[in-house]
């Protein structure tokens, strides 16, 4: 009985194992980028539909980051720095909105198809669409529902342009969600947000672990 229900654990595992790295490359190679489209998509493509093998969305991100490491090394890198650079020049153009960075630029797995996410803080909305219109910048407008916390969720503006030949996406929140972050689609803790100031920090950490490499 024991030696069973170990048994049926360790396929459990392993059927866990086989689903997130296949999830990881349908996001990886096929552009897929929630989630939860790629598990099912993954499920049906290896006939695997017992819950309990489904994995954790932080599994799948696991994974992926192991793809990308394996499979896309420099070309990954490169488009990651990219973004993260892009990022620190469109955080000071955003700098009255006290914009963050979060998302897959600021996670490590963006590749060359990501967009770069910021959180933009206003009470009033049109604030950050009448910014762009100044500036020249056409934008599409779009909605993005977010969890503020465990018992509030909301639809909040959302606007996406193309700047340096990179997708731009700002998602306008509230000032009080400055206080604490919407909760991640990823693991349902609050979402890990970067500052310009924090951001470059990363960015300057990367380039001295750079530097100690090649020694």
């Amino acid at each position: 009985m024991h030696r069973a229900r170990q048994h049926a654990e360790t396929r459990t595992r392993e059927r866990r194992r086989r689903l997130a790295y296949e999830a990881a490359r349908l996001m990886a190679e096929g552009g897929i980028r929630d989630y939860h489209q790629a598990k099912l998509k993954a499920a049906n493509r290896l006939g695997i539909h017992d819950d309990a093998s489904l994995p954790r969305n932080r599994e799948i991100e696991e994974a992926l980051r192991e793809y990308q490491r394996i499979f896309q090394g420099p070309e990954q890198a490169l488009a990651l720095r990219r973004r993260r650079e892009a990022a620190v020049r469109a955080l000071e153009f955003f700098a009255r909105f006290q914009p963050r960075l979060v998302g897959p630029v600021l996670e490590g797995t963006a590749d060359a198809g990501s967009p770069v996410l910021l959180q933009l803080f206003s009470d009033d909305p049109e604030a950050v669409a009448l910014f762009l219109d100044e500036h020249g910048i056409p934008a599409e407008s779009r909605t993005r529902r977010l969890r503020l916390d465990r018992e509030r969720s909301g639809d909040f503006p959302v606007w996406v342009f193309a700047a340096e030949d990179l997708p731009f996406d700002l998602t306008v929140l509230p000032l009080d969600a400055l206080r604490q972050a919407p909760l991640s689609a990823v693991d349902e803790k609050p979402m890990r947000r970067a500052s310009l100031a924090q951001l470059r920090q990363l960015l300057a950490g990367e380039e001295i672990a750079a530097c100690e490499g090649l020694r």
